[in-house]
């Protein structure tokens, strides 16, 4: 499955680059510019194209936050750059905000004075700065269960950031904190997978809040509590391998972040029904944690800690490594998160994503495959 899921990684990422060298040369292309792009990028090396879409998803959210920062911070401090803030403010990291074995239980917020906006307001403002914001109404999606819908209010042109995916992250050595393990996704449709096998898990998020403030639902970051232990072969194993786990502080005190976040929905975004097509597709964003100025607008914890973790890969288990990486370069604090891209313009209209649900078990009465070959393949 790693084999599937790098190879499914590997098309997105050479989409994502097309996407933006084309948004690059403009609406007016010509049919030979296009299949200039579409040569140039099947030719680029995988490591220059992941590097050209993670820059490119950063500028996008760096001038997000900016926005929201001239939308929501006092006059007097609204005209500082994200970057300025970065290399100056005294604020608390995220890093000394989140869960980890050296933050004391007793943890201060200082929480920064912002305007008193509600989501709504700031969802029009970030429309008049940007050109488009999203909003949550019935979907048009023809079932019953297809409930609330996302949408794009405005226009938001190919390779855009539509939504960032909201909620817990989780690392694969902290699946079975997941709440309702093993069986994680039988009450709960806001989960996501990375291709790495990071979870997102969006349903604590809900639809945002009205305020700026740390973020700790502590209930939802605990092992079900109500199930008793499974002794079956394959929970020996985990157990065992997830022992040194249990010595570490797995407790929460939250970090400050912005509820008021307008592209904090990717959660609500439907997969199409029948003769729809997707308009959006799934871009791993890897936040650099030391972006202090942007941490507040990045809506997404980290299970166990932001510190980074070395897995190894057991049969179908994960446990942690304490060898060294291949290069032996040791890397800045990141978080995995994930933003929805638009694959082409979207105008006033229902995003749908592709969900590429498991062909392996019995798929929900609202699932239509987008590419039945594409599914297998994957799957398989």
């Amino acid at each position: 499955m790693q084999n599937k899921n790098h190879e499914l990684h590997v098309i997105c990422v050479n989409l994502l680059a097309t996407l933006w060298d084309y948004n690059r040369v403009g609406k007016d292309a010509e049919d030979g510019d296009i299949e200039e792009i579409i040569s140039m990028a099947s030719k680029s090396d995988l490591a220059d194209q992941e590097k050209q879409v993670q820059e490119n998803i950063h500028s996008q959210i760096t001038n997000f936050c900016t926005f929201m920062d001239q939308i929501l911070l006092p006059e007097s401090k609204s005209h500082e750059t994200t970057s300025q803030k970065h290399s100056t403010a005294p604020r608390p990291s995220g890093l000394s905000l989140a869960i980890g074995r050296n933050a004391p239980p007793d943890t201060k917020f200082e929480i920064p004075e912002t305007k008193p906006l509600t989501f709504a307001e700031s969802c029009q403002r970030i429309k008049d700065l940007m050109g488009y914001t999203l909003e949550l109404k019935p979907s048009q999606i023809p079932h019953e269960q297809a409930g609330q819908g996302l949408f794009v209010d405005g226009e938001a042109d190919v390779g855009s950031v539509i939504a960032l995916y909201p909620g817990v992250i989780y690392s694969p050595a902290y699946y079975r904190y997941i709440p309702g393990y093993p069986r994680v996704d039988s009450q709960n449709p806001y989960l996501i997978t990375r291709y790495d096998g990071t979870v997102i898990n969006g349903q604590p998020w809900g639809t945002g809040g009205e305020t700026r403030e740390p973020w700790a639902h502590s209930n939802v970051y605990r092992p079900n509590p109500s199930e008793p232990p499974s002794e079956t072969g394959s929970d020996r194993v985990w157990k065992m391998l997830s022992k040194p786990l249990e010595g570490s502080r797995l407790g929460f005190n939250g970090e400050v972040l912005e509820r008021r976040n307008p592209l904090a929905l990717g959660h609500f975004a439907n997969h199409p029904a029948m003769v729809m097509e997707p308009n959006v597709m799934v871009c791993p964003y890897d936040f650099p944690l030391n972006e202090k100025g942007m941490r507040a607008y990045i809506p997404n914890v980290v299970f166990g800690g932001v510190e980074e973790v070395k897995m190894k890969r057991f049969g179908s288990f994960w446990f942690k490594s304490r060898g060294e990486s291949n290069d032996g370069q040791m890397t800045g604090p990141v978080m995995k998160s994930l933003a929805l891209v638009a694959t082409r313009l979207i105008c006033n209209e229902e995003v749908y994503l592709n969900y590429r649900l498991s062909n392996s078990k019995r798929r929900p009465s609202w699932y239509t495959p987008v590419d039945e070959d594409e599914d297998r393949r994957r799957w398989s």
